[in-house]
């Protein structure tokens, strides 16, 4: 796929590298299943490592290992006090929205704000609209001209018969808030560049206030309103748990996170590219990356505790999922999934999850539909959630168009225009063939005279192109997801493209030449990490989901349905990038990559408290 051969030059060399993966990612998941199982559990269990120490000891033989062993004590002392220190330093929410205020605080100062295309598409809609609704005459313009909902095509059946240019393409409330932004910024500036720092720092706001309250979740177990004492001789992550407040219910007595465990995720959060650059970018994806950490961190505590939760559990569970629905259009295909997920595995808080998840649903979901119904904005147009098809359809065209059957053609002429179709075809990108972008573009899709009834034969024209080439459609499919789940492909779209692009540079009045060159150097500098072997991959979210894939399969085999009922999502997340419009967008997989470290912390958790549950009394 890398080399957009296809399935046909599949040979014995791609034999070999499939045996060699499988073996590779069997032995992963294995590992993962005996240390879940107590099989691997020595560095797991404290108690199973205390009881084992004399046997070691006893081993300990030669010279080497006996003058080691006169270090052993200071060097564990070291590290203590530094894990004890980490410990100290983020045993609080405010010390965790400390730490990433201060580590993130280089990046709205010295690069302000970073945004593509569609920023300025949703200041472009809010601005006509704005037009028409002061009074300023601007009917829909002719045949050969140009609106916003050209742009990114909207079906012109789609569109009311009184004139509106608020669209639901880039999601109707956050066109209206940032528009709406950019529109006071131009009337006292002559520019939108304010509107897109402001905005730019608010979202570095809230994503330093998300991160600090999920973290504090995972950490510091909050819920559980516990005192913690520490044995100093059996190491900084033994502490002795009093629950102060049993009458909630928890389902099991857990320990605060290690210094260690806490110092690798907030690295993560603060040096990674996914992460760092997504705090000032003004594209749907990161807002709803950082709003999903949120929700994430609400249902492990959920997950954890039963009976009454707590008022700001409720109030945090409530606003992340507002803000994923108005940020992300899919979203609520996630949250109606966890709904049914959530009842089943804790049926008697069932009165809260229906009020808070499907209620928010049925309100933006719901009032954004009414207003499209009603001619106040102008719906997404449905071919957009049909972008794996068009890829076959254009690959097919493109490749092979004598094996396009004659009827196929036929249900297709009212819709698409082949040749067009197969011009505009990039193996990464569905975009050009949706017709998608600059005025210069293929005009592949007839968004202007496509009828409803013109789309009801599409699914069976499809049918027809994929039974008649199944080799090319499937070529298709794989060219444009395969980068998600491919650890050596570079991204398509990495997030330092948002950081420095001709949106940024040229586009806007001061923001472009502010520090241009510390921002192109950062991107150079960040797409050469990306660049390294084996240490690139870190800065790659396909990394985190290949990943995420394995520890969830290590959780079905240890059979951990509590837990997969709340990682699902991540599962679904990924359903999403097989059907995005682009091969390996980064920004699609942001929110698996934010939840992997705490993903990660629960693994070991449950395999922790799976495994002392099986020690023998004696030890």
């Amino acid at each position: 796929m890398r080399s957009d051969r296809g399935l046909a030059t599949f040979e014995s060399g791609n034999v070999v590298l499939l045996v060699l993966t499988f073996i590779v990612t069997f032995a992963i998941v294995w590992l993962l299943v005996r240390a879940g199982s107590n099989r691997l559990h020595l560095h797991l269990c404290p108690r199973a490592r205390q009881a084992t120490r004399p046997l070691v000891r006893k081993a300990q033989s030669t010279r080497l290992a006996k003058r080691i062993s006169r270090h052993q004590p200071r060097i564990r002392l070291f590290f203590y006090r530094i894990g004890r220190g980490i410990t100290r330093g983020t045993n609080r929410f405010w010390k965790l929205l400390l730490v990433l205020f201060i580590g993130w605080l280089w990046v709205p100062t010295t690069l302000l704000a970073a945004f593509g295309a569609d920023v300025r598409s949703q200041a472009r809609e809010f601005s006509w609209y704005w037009n028409q609704h002061i009074g300023l005459d601007q009917p829909y313009i002719g045949f050969f001209s140009f609106v916003p909902m050209d742009i990114y095509p909207t079906a012109h059946y789609l569109w009311p018969s009184s004139p509106t240019y608020l669209t639901d393409q880039h999601n109707i409330v956050l066109t209206v808030f940032y528009g709406g932004a950019a529109a006071i910024s131009r009337y006292w500036t002559g520019s939108n560049d304010l509107a897109f720092v402001i905005l730019a720092d608010l979202q570095f706001l809230f994503a330093v206030f998300v991160v600090a309250a999920t973290c504090h979740r995972f950490f510091n177990l909050p819920w559980a309103d516990m005192r913690c004492t520490v044995d100093p001789s059996k190491g900084s992550d033994l502490q002795t748990c009093d629950f102060r407040h049993p009458e909630r219910g928890f389902l099991r007595r857990i320990r605060p996170a290690s210094g260690l465990t806490r110092f690798l995720i907030l690295l993560f959060f603060l040096i990674c590219p996914l992460s760092v650059f997504s705090t000032i970018s003004l594209t749907k994806s990161p807002l709803f990356a950082f709003a999903f950490v949120w929700w994430f961190g609400t249902l492990y505590e959920l997950a954890c505790t039963r009976g009454r939760v707590r008022p700001r559990t409720t109030v945090a569970f409530v606003l992340s999922v507002i803000v994923m629905l108005i940020s992300a259009k899919y979203a609520w295909y996630i949250l109606l999934a966890q709904l049914v997920l959530c009842i089943l595995a804790d049926k008697r808080r069932w009165k809260f999850f229906v009020l808070a998840l499907l209620l928010p649903t049925l309100v933006i979901h719901g009032g954004i539909s009414a207003l499209a119904a009603r001619g106040a904005i102008i719906s997404g147009d449905p071919i957009e959630s049909r972008g794996v098809q068009l890829q076959m359809i254009a690959r097919v065209a493109k490749v092979a168009p004598e094996s396009i059957p004659q009827s196929a053609r036929e249900k297709l002429e009212p819709v698409f225009n082949l040749d067009q179709m197969a011009e505009a075809y990039r193996r990464q990108d569905a975009d050009p063939v949706k017709s998608s972008g600059i005025q210069s573009k293929k005009t592949s899709y007839r968004w202007r005279t496509v009828q409803p009834d013109d789309l009801k034969q599409f699914n069976s024209a499809w049918l027809e192109i994929v039974e008649a080439n199944p080799r090319v459609a499937m070529d298709a499919l794989f060219a444009e997801c395969y980068g998600y789940f491919d650890v050596f492909d570079e991204p398509y779209v990495p997030m330092s493209y948002y950081v420095d692009n001709d949106n940024v540079r040229k586009q806007t009045s001061w923001i472009g030449s502010y520090n241009a060159q510390w921002r192109t150097n950062i991107v150079k500098f960040t797409e050469g990490w990306g660049r390294i072997p084996v240490l690139g991959w870190l800065t790659h979210g396909n990394f985190y989901v290949i990943l995420t894939l394995l520890f969830g399969a290590a959780e079905l085999v240890l059979r951990r349905w509590r837990t997969l009922s709340w990682h699902i999502p991540l599962l679904l997340l990924m359903g999403v990038m097989i059907t995005a419009p682009a091969n390996n967008f980064e920004r699609h997989m942001l929110p698996v990559a934010f939840v992997f470290g705490f993903l990660v912390l629960t693994f070991i958790r449950d395999s922790r408290h799976a495994n002392t549950r099986q020690l023998p009394k004696e030890a």
